[in-house]
C-alpha cells in the first residue's frame, strides 16, 4: 500500500490489532470465536451461502464506485484510515443514493464499504473521515462476517419456531446478537477516533446524527449533560422503559454512543494507543478466551457502577451472581479441556 499524505499529520498504528480498540464484550465473543479449532472453514461455508459477487454487483451497477475519479476525496480518506491502522487490503467504496445518513461494511473474502449521500451531505470533512475509520474498523475486527454468518443462523433458527418454546428461545438469541452488534459499533467508534485522530469531530458526528446539521443550534457540553440525564432515567419504570427500547435497536443511542467515546478518550486508553502502546495482531491466536471473558465482565460491571439508572441498580446484584458463577463453570471446563478455548495456559 502506498503511502496517501493526510492534510495534518496523524500517527500510524503497525501490525495493530483490533483488540487495541475493541469494546471488551465485542472482543471477548470475537476472541472465543476465533479460538475455536476450523471455525473459519465453517465460516467461509455459512458466509458462501450469500452470494458476495452478486451483493457486489448490484452495487456496482446501482451505485457509484470511489476512486481516483470518482469521490476523490472520500478515495483519500479510505486509503488514509487503511494506511493508519494499517488494514493490508484497501476496501472497495460505494456511494449510494439515499437520503438516510447510514454507511455498512459488507462481504467477507474482500469485504466492500456502502455510504449513503445523506451522510455525505450531513457531514463535514473531518467528520466523514470518522465515519469512513468506523467502517475500515468494522473490516479490521472481522465484524462484516461475523454479522453474515450470524444472520444465517437466525434465519435458519426461525424455522425452529414452530417448536415448543421456538419463539421464547430466538427471541433470546436475537437479545443477545443485538447487544453484541450495539457493542461492536462501540468498537468500531473508537477505530473511528483512532482513523480521524479528531475528537470534536467523532463528537460532532453523533450529535448530527441525532440533530442534524445544525451545530449552532448544539452544544456538546448539553449534549453529554443530555447523556447523563438519560442515564440516570428517573426511576426504576423509566429505566425498564429505556431497557425495552434498546432492545430493537442495532445501533447504541446516539447519546450513549458520545458519551461513550468521550469517555474513552479520557480515560487514558486512547492516548497509551497513539503511544504505541497496543496489541499486535501477531498475537491474536495467543489471546486468551477466559482472560477476555473476565475483561468483558468487568466492562459490564464498571458500566453498572457509574451508571445513575435505578433499573440498573435494582438488578446489579443479580447480574453479578450471576456473571461469578457462570466465570466459576468457565474455569473449570478450560481447566479441564485445556486445549484451544484458552491457548495462554
Amino acid at each position: 500500500m502506498t503511502e496517501n499524505t493526510p492534510d495534518r499529520a496523524r500517527t500510524r498504528f503497525p501490525g495493530i490489532s483490533s483488540r487495541a480498540y475493541e469494546h471488551p464484550a465485542d472482543r471477548s465473543a470475537l476472541v472465543a470465536l476465533r479460538s475455536l479449532s476450523g471455525f473459519d472453514v465453517v465460516l467461509r461455508k455459512l458466509s458462501g451461502l450469500i452470494n458476495e459477487r452478486a451483493l457486489r454487483l448490484m452495487f456496482l451497477g446501482g451505485t457509484v464506485r470511489v476512486g481516483e475519479d470518482q469521490f476523490r476525496n472520500l478515495h483519500d480518506m479510505v486509503r488514509d484510515a487503511c494506511y493508519i491502522l494499517d488494514l493490508p487490503e484497501v476496501p472497495d467504496v460505494f456511494v449510494k443514493q439515499d437520503p438516510t445518513p447510514n454507511a455498512m461494511a459488507l462481504g467477507s473474502d474482500h469485504p466492500f464499504i456502502v455510504i449513503n449521500t445523506g451522510l455525505i451531505d450531513l457531514l463535514d470533512d473531518e467528520e466523514l473521515r470518522f465515519v469512513v475509520g468506523h467502517e475500515v474498523g468494522h473490516i479490521l475486527s472481522g465484524h462484516a462476517v461475523y454479522q453474515t454468518m450470524m444472520q444465517i443462523l437466525l434465519q435458519l433458527g426461525s424455522r425452529l419456531a414452530w417448536l415448543p418454546l421456538g419463539n421464547i428461545g430466538i427471541a433470546a438469541i436475537i437479545i443477545g446478537l443485538r447487544e453484541w452488534f450495539r457493542k461492536a459499533e462501540l468498537s468500531a467508534d473508537r477505530a473511528g477516533l483512532l482513523a480521524g485522530q479528531d475528537l470534536d469531530a467523532a463528537k460532532r458526528t453523533e450529535m448530527k446524527l441525532a440533530g442534524g446539521t445544525r451545530l449552532t443550534e448544539m452544544s456538546s457540553e448539553a449534549f453529554l449533560q443530555q447523556a447523563r440525564e438519560y442515564d440516570a432515567a428517573g426511576d426504576v419504570r423509566d429505566g425498564l422503559l429505556k431497557f425495552l427500547n434498546l432492545l430493537p435497536q442495532s445501533h447504541p443511542f446516539a447519546v450513549i454512543r458520545f458519551a461513550e467515546i468521550d469517555r474513552w478518550a479520557r480515560e487514558g486508553e486512547y492516548e497509551r494507543i497513539l503511544a504505541g502502546d497496543y496489541p499486535r495482531r501477531d498475537d491474536d491466536d495467543n489471546a486468551s478466551v477466559s482472560e477476555e471473558i473476565r475483561n468483558a465482565a468487568k466492562s459490564y460491571r464498571e458500566s453498572w457502577e457509574r451508571t445513575a439508572d435505578p433499573f440498573v441498580g435494582k438488578v446489579r446484584d443479580m447480574a453479578d451472581a450471576a456473571a461469578g458463577a457462570a466465570g466459576g463453570l468457565f474455569d473449570r471446563f478450560t481447566r479441564r479441556d485445556n486445549g484451544p478455548t484458552d491457548r495462554s495456559n
